[in-house]
Parts: C-alpha cells; structure tokens; sequence
C-alpha cells in the first residue's frame, strides 16, 4: 500500500492583479512544511505539481524545507478552475478587490454559486472546461498514482479545487459537500490518501500540523 500527500499551494496573492504568485507568507508556509516532512524523516518516491506558478513555487519551498532536490511530474489536470470565471457566469460586472469582511463574503457567496451551477453543467464559464472534463483531469493524476507507484510515497502539490474534487470523488460526496471541502481548505494543508493499484481511501483531510504552536500563530490562511 502506498500514500499520497496532498498538498494545497501556500497562500497567494488573493485581490492582486496576478493572484498566481505567492505571498511572502506563502513562501514561508511551504518551506516550513518541508521541514515538518524532513523532521518525519518523511521521503517521496515521486512529485507531481499542477502548472500553476503557485504549485512550482510551493513544492520549491517544501524540497528547501526537506534540504531535497527532486524532478517533478507536471499535470495540467491538477491546476484550480478560473475563479473570475465561474464568478462571472452569475455576476457578470466585474468585482471591485474586496477591501472589508462583508465583500469578502460577497465574493465567495458568488463563487459558490457559480461553482454549483457550473457542477450541474447550468452554465459554462469562459475558457473553462466542463466540470465532467475537470474531474477527468484529476482523476487521471490519481489514476497515474495507483498504476505507476503501488507501495510508495507520492506527493502532490495542487489547489483547493482539484483537492476537494479528489476527496470528493474518493468519499462519493454530493456537489454541495464537494464545494463546502473547497471552501475550508487551507493553505499548505495536507491531505492523506492510502492507495493500492485499485483504490484511494483517505486517511486525513486540510491538516495544518506543522503550523501547530505559537511561533506560527497568524500563519493559517485560506487564500
């Protein structure tokens, strides 16, 4: 039996005119990550990282953390849906940068929408895939996992969607639980699948243990 840690990119640059950068705090959530892995004496057999900037960024951060070099595995189908998109399929003005609590609020109530519509194939955001074609895409990435590496250590670096979409697809949930799994995930959090060649089964689900104690107090973000 093997494992497969995933993990969801440190935070970004949410509001920013390129929201696929990481934030300082970002950078140093993945690299205490990686000594958490490296003070387990944890080692991975293989890396898979979505394309995304913030994927490459936050697995550079973890393999400084672990004091590790290691070639990785790029999958498009681990990359986030277009936010703006879905957004704009329910709200088709363009949003100001949300600047207090309650337009923070109004954003993801949006996207929550959006992302329900889009699931139940109501709507097609702009140069999105469908929803059956993104679940295909993550499906794949755990599908290469079983074929390709029974018996080791695997770590994905991937967004909230694709994450939630793979615990979604694993523990059968309905669309709704899928998104309320998108929604809490937090960044740097790792999520634990024991896998055989014929299935995934999760073992641990957002887990955030190496910002545990008060030295990292205000690290635990969302975006």
């Amino acid at each position: 039996m093997g494992t497969l840690y995933l993990v969801r990119h440190g935070q970004a640059s949410f509001g920013a005119q390129d929201y696929d950068q990481l934030s300082d705090l970002g950078r140093r959530q993945s690299v205490r990550l990686g000594e958490y892995f490296a003070n387990k004496g944890l080692h991975f057999d293989a890396l898979i990282a979505g394309t995304l900037k913030r994927h490459k960024q936050t697995l550079a951060g973890i393999l400084e953390g672990m004091n590790h070099e290691g070639e990785h595995l790029s999958w498009e189908g681990l990359n986030e849906y277009d936010s703006e998109a879905v957004i704009a399929t329910v709200h088709p003005h363009k949003l100001e940068k949300p600047t207090s609590p309650e337009m923070y609020r109004h954003h993801f109530r949006l996207l929550r929408d959006g992302l329900a519509q889009w699931m139940a194939g109501v709507v097609s955001p702009r140069g999105m895939p469908s929803y059956p074609q993104f679940v295909t895409g993550v499906s794949s990435a755990l599908d290469h996992v079983r074929a390709n590496h029974h018996g080791k250590n695997v770590l994905i670096v991937s967004s909230g969607g694709p994450i939630s979409t793979a615990v979604g697809q694993v523990l059968g949930t309905s669309a709704e639980t899928t998104i309320d799994l998108n929604m809490r995930i937090r960044n740097t959090s790792v999520t634990e699948f024991a896998f055989t060649p014929k299935r995934h089964m999760l073992v641990s689900y957002n887990a955030v243990a190496h910002l545990d104690g008060p030295e990292h107090a205000g690290w635990v973000t969302y975006s």
